[in-house]
């Protein structure tokens, strides 16, 4: 079943452009094409790149946490990073994005940014959202209503929990080791153009 089948018909431009928006993989595609793009064209200076990096890495360590807790659809994770935010993997993907649109030193990499981010993830948030209340129910609404879908909270709003990250969960689940290797490939590329 896809993302869409439970909603009523589309009509017009919508027919198109709305299973666009609820595609996980053209959201993912976009992101991970955006890198390579913004980075090939880039003309960074010392600073913004500096301070892109930095905020690129919190990003892609905020993935990596996340990744290591997530047992997607079997477990509610309410731990670690979830304690804090419903959705830190999109946390740190809008982090990574931003830390390159700086790091790159366009103008164009913002507009593309921010594109990416009205036009995927609220749908992707809702989508998420609805399906973890379907399957978790009230143990989700308990959590969910303490905890905001992209603004972390400074203090743990999900009260005791009891998993722990796991290293091979990231990689064999989720594969962000993998993902980070290849970020630090591009910044790598944005250092070579100082």
């Amino acid at each position: 079943m896809g993302r869409t089948d439970s909603m009523p018909e589309a009509r017009g431009l919508n027919k198109i452009i709305r299973p666009l928006r609820y595609h996980e993989q053209s959201r993912q595609w976009f992101a991970i094409l955006f890198v390579p793009l913004v980075s090939y064209f880039g003309q960074p200076t010392r600073e913004l790149l500096i301070a892109g990096s930095v905020v690129a890495i919190v990003g892609a360590l905020i993935r990596l946490w996340a990744s290591g807790h997530v047992k997607k659809n079997k477990v509610l994770a309410t731990d670690g990073p979830y304690a804090y935010v419903r959705h830190p993997l999109y946390v740190g993907n809008i982090l990574i994005l931003l830390g390159f649109s700086m790091a790159t030193n366009l103008w164009w990499a913002y507009a593309l940014m921010v594109f990416l981010i009205l036009f995927y993830y609220p749908p992707a948030i809702s989508y998420e959202d609805a399906k973890l209340n379907g399957i978790f129910g009230e143990e989700w609404q308990n959590w969910s209503k303490n905890i905001h879908a992209l603004i972390p909270s400074l203090v743990n709003k999900a009260g005791s929990t009891s998993s722990e990250w796991s290293f091979k969960q990231s990689l064999f689940k989720n594969g962000e080791p993998v993902i980070i290797l290849y970020l630090i490939g591009f910044m790598y590329l944005l250092i070579t153009k100082l």
